[in-house]
């Protein structure tokens, strides 16, 4: 039997809906399993199902609807930050099923620690991390042989042992950079820390609410799954090779990495293949870097339940208008890997513009209502939605 895709992507700085997006493709085909195909533990994707409302960051965003999350080898895996969440979803009485890949780059707190230190170095330079760890991660398994993996935590002297490597590795560099205080932090302290989480990934392992798998095993012809939901992270205009250097993340942020798992995962027997874009109704954007007509006014309203409002590393979360050239530079962007393939908008946050009428930038700054908006956008995709809701069960279109 033939099973479908959606790849969820944003195209914009981040911030634009995918967890939304995906929670409410999830509702649309209940047999299904999100796929987490780039990013790490710095996502933040914030859903709302009845009264449940969680910032997902380890988990795919349809665990509050009990859809089940592949984390793959594109992703890195942060013990610290998986086992935190796991632990505030409990308390909500969520209890998410996850397959993580064997191959997933560990973020160890020297990844996070140097990339803290290297971004307070560079002052009034910072490159807008939020400094959890994620390119420092991808870096350091790219560009060094030490390298830890998930398949490692099932071995604790491994993992031991490779910590102190990760230790004099990142000593090294940051000596480099004139940060010679390194070795003097309680890093014994931490890594006994981080091998206790050890032993609590194997009890979610013993009650099966985690499995290691390979990639393989997910996408064999045998998999119950019939709606795998692709979950990206960050947007299109952060992607590392069409983004903006030097603010820009270390992944791919198109659908590339989706569809290089479904392409090369042929007995999985996907064939209908469906993109899913999301974008506020304006532009945002969370860290430093280029961010055109940043300094127009924009009134908007409904914003006091933001979640991301403010990071140490990221600074203030910052708005503009919906910027039309962009949003096309992104589409552009993805279809050199998506190209024939059924395109779909969901425009969000459309409950916040007053009257609902949002300020665009096409051939200079003009007011425009919601609907116009949707159809001046419309011919470029099979469907256009728009959200007056954070809520996805409870879409509005």
């Amino acid at each position: 039997m033939a099973k479908k895709a959606s790849i969820v992507i944003g195209l914009g700085f981040g911030d634009e809906g995918k967890g939304l997006t995906t929670s409410f493709l999830g509702f649309q085909s209940p047999n299904s399993l999100v796929v987490r195909f780039n990013g790490g533990q710095q996502a933040g994707h914030t859903v709302c199902v009845g009264e449940k409302k969680h910032v997902f960051s380890n988990f795919g965003a349809g665990s509050l609807q009990n859809i089940p999350t592949y984390w793959s080898k594109f992703c890195t895996f942060s013990p610290s930050a998986f086992i935190t969440e796991y632990k505030v979803l409990e308390s909500l009485g969520v209890f998410p099923q996850i397959f993580i890949d064997n191959l997933c780059p560990v973020t160890t707190h020297y990844d996070i620690l140097y990339n803290r230190l290297l971004e307070q170095k560079r002052g009034n330079q910072r490159h807008g991390s939020c400094g959890m760890g994620f390119g420092a991660t991808i870096e350091r398994h790219e560009n060094s042989p030490v390298r830890l993996y998930t398949q490692d935590l099932h071995f604790p002297e491994i993992v031991n042992m490779k910590l102190k490597s990760i230790r004099v590795y990142y000593h090294e560099k940051l000596a480099q950079q004139g940060i010679t205080d390194f070795l003097e932090m309680p890093h014994e302290q931490e890594d006994i820390r981080l091998l206790g989480y050890l032993s609590e990934l194997q009890k979610l392992q013993n009650t099966q609410k985690l499995s290691w798998v390979h990639e393989k095993d997910i996408f064999s012809n045998v998999s119950p799954f019939e709606h795998f939901i692709f979950e990206g992270a960050q947007g299109v205009l952060l992607d590392m090779d069409f983004g903006f250097f030097p603010n820009v993340t270390r992944s791919n942020t198109t659908s590339k990495n989706a569809l290089e798992l479904i392409n090369r995962n042929p007995e999985s027997k996907i064939s209908d293949i469906n993109i899913w874009y999301a974008s506020r109704c304006y532009h945002t954007r969370h860290g430093a870097g280029w961010f055109p007509l940043e300094n127009t006014r924009l009134d908007l309203q409904n914003t006091e339940n933001e979640t991301n409002q403010l990071n140490d590393y990221q600074g203030v979360f910052r708005k503009a208008p919906l910027n039309l050239e962009l949003l096309h530079y992104a589409l552009q962007c993805d279809s050199n890997f998506s190209k024939g393939l059924p395109k779909n908008l969901i425009l969000t946050c459309a409950d916040q513009l007053p009257n609902q009428e949002c300020l665009v930038w096409g051939n200079g700054l003009e007011r425009t209502n919601i609907t116009n908006l949707s159809k001046r956008l419309q011919p470029h995709f099979e469907k256009l939605l728009v959200s007056f809701s954070e809520c996805s069960e409870n879409l509005l279109f």
